[in-house]
């Protein structure tokens, strides 16, 4: 009989229970296909909840007109299937669609490009199957309720089972299925789940067998051709791809060195060097901040340190945004003796530092949250090196005034707090001025310079009357001629920091939207030359000049 299935209310629960859990993973999936792309700032999530919840809404209204116009349940089932085989195929062509509009965006749009990249993105990949799934709960009210004097008790049924069905779609692919088998994965399991709800209808009630065919060879396809998480489709020659709880990582090795990334299209976050050469990035210039607390213990203790620039009471160093370990096994190799703590929220990233960096096991990491761990530390540092990086924003908890307060409680006298900011911008109040503000109120003595060749810039804050000349007197104590080259470098270009009184706090900090502020600047900058091609000479041009 067609109906059969349906007299049984369990399956229409259970229909409404996946749909709702599919719903969460597919948005929880949307965010991990989308952050190594444009990143996982709120921004990013705000694009994509918004997104989903219109499609939702629609896929609402639409359900109910369509369910009192005609009350098939079939078409409903139908649109199950179809959704799934939809979802299916987001990890076999999402990646390209992605890069597809992204890459017209860039020619098309002067502002906001990661911001209108995601939400076209957005509305392309996940729109459609979410309106479907969004037909779910008003069409199966309607099935459901037979006698009006249950109504309510009914509606309340099935909205229960979406609810509970969306919480389990919140923790389980966040802390079982992405960190465990992927987000292509991830989209594979929560798309069959809702086939297998589809053909059960269809196997037990009215026969479609085309659709029902079509929809599992489409849905098998997908599992032959999706189920790699290769975001860098175009990459051949990476050591690591894989996925943790916080981040999309990329390990690629060179005959030179060694690179984490934590972003497909942004730059590099943490990197070994095969040899004993510096890196020629913004860790070579953080090196400042060890040899300015050297000369602060030389100017405040004679005893503090030895002629060949090893402390009798060594450094303490903490780092917070660890990654793989670059500045820690610097100051392992400059700074012989001094003790070294790192603090990375992603113990995944801990591990490939083991596996891939050479991290020693003797250097301590804590897995934990910056901020965090200082709230719990009772600890006092002679250096606090502060890199921690959200994909390419820093967290706004590790930006405000309150939170410089409380490194500063961490520091020795005289100590030295070094941050590198990795995006300055050519305006007068990008993100980088700022966070250069907000130190500025918390410290007495800040400098910054910008790293050549990049856009980092690092910042060294500290209340020691004479942050130069403690780098100076540090330097005399540095055998290494790589090394004293490039703090000769530092000092001559080092500069004192005048406040403009832009101050982040807990309460505001948006860092997100000034970060991307810098990114329109920074890529405008990489591709006016192709904007003007495009401009001029159409697609053809523009295929002839890349």
């Amino acid at each position: 009989m067609k109906f059969d299935i349906l007299k049984n209310r369990y399956y229409l629960y259970i229909t409404e229970f996946f749909a709702g859990m599919s719903v969460m993973a597919v948005e929880l999936g949307a965010s991990r296909l989308l952050a190594p792309y444009f990143s996982s700032s709120q921004i990013v999530w705000t694009i994509i909840i918004g997104t989903i919840m219109i499609a939702m809404a629609l896929g609402n209204v639409a359900g109910g007109k369509w369910a009192d116009k005609n009350s098939d349940p079939s078409r409903l089932f139908a649109r199950i299937l179809i959704a799934a085989v939809w979802i299916a195929f987001i990890p076999v062509l999402g990646k390209y669609i992605i890069l597809g509009i992204t890459g017209l965006m860039i020619v098309t749009v002067s502002t906001g490009l990661l911001i209108w990249s995601s939400f076209i993105a957005c509305m392309v990949i996940f729109v459609f199957p979410l309106f479907l799934l969004g037909t779910v709960t008003p069409s199966l009210i309607k099935y459901t309720i037979s006698d009006t004097s249950e109504s309510g008790s009914v509606a309340g049924k099935l909205g229960a089972c979406n609810t509970i069905g969306s919480i389990i779609g919140t923790f389980l692919p966040t802390f079982v299925t992405i960190p465990s088998v992927g987000t292509s994965i991830t989209f594979l399991i929560f798309s069959g789940i809702l086939l297998v709800i589809g053909l059960l209808y269809f196997i037990s009630g009215k026969l479609r067998p085309l659709l029902a065919s079509v929809c599992t060879i489409l849905y098998l396809a997908a599992c032959i051709f999706g189920h790699s998480s290769h975001f860098a489709f175009w990459v051949s020659d990476l050591t690591y791809e894989g996925e943790s709880v916080y981040n999309y990582l990329q390990v690629r090795d060179t005959e030179r060195a060694t690179y984490l990334s934590t972003n497909v299209i942004f730059g590099v976050q943490s990197m070994r060097m095969k040899t004993d050469s510096l890196t020629g990035m913004y860790y070579d210039y953080a090196l400042a901040a060890p040899l300015m607390a050297l000369g602060n213990l030389e100017a405040g203790n004679s005893e503090g340190v030895n002629d060949t620039g090893v402390t009798n009471d060594p450094l303490d160093i903490l780092i917070l945004g660890m990654g793989t370990g670059t500045f820690a096994v610097q100051c392992e190799r400059f700074f012989p003796g001094c003790s070294i703590t790192g603090v990375e929220i992603d113990d995944k990233i801990t591990d490939l530092a083991h596996e891939y960096f050479g991290l020693s096991e003797d250097i301590e990491v804590v897995t934990y949250d910056g901020r965090a761990f200082l709230e719990a530390d009772d600890e006092k540092y002679d250096v606090i090196m502060v890199d921690a990086y959200q994909d390419i924003t820093i967290p706004f908890q590790m930006s405000s005034s309150e939170f410089f307060t409380l490194v500063k409680s961490h520091l020795k006298d005289n100590g030295v707090m070094v941050m590198n900011m990795n995006m300055h911008g050519d305006g007068e109040t990008d993100i980088t001025t700022y966070l250069s503000d907000t130190v500025s109120s918390v410290f007495s003595g800040v400098y910054t310079i910008n790293v050549a060749g990049s856009t980092n810039r690092e910042l060294f804050a500290s209340d020691a009357p004479d942050m130069t000349g403690s780098l100076a007197l540090g330097r005399e104590h540095s055998s290494d001629p790589a090394l004293g080259a490039q703090m000769d470098a530092v000092a001559e270009r080092l500069a004192p920091y005048e406040s403009t009184g832009l101050i982040f706090t807990d309460d505001k900090a948006p860092v997100e939207l000034l970060g991307m502020e810098v990114i329109d600047i920074l890529i405008g900058n990489e591709i006016g030359y192709y904007k003007e091609v495009f401009k001029e000479q159409g697609i053809s041009g523009l295929i002839d000049a890349l």
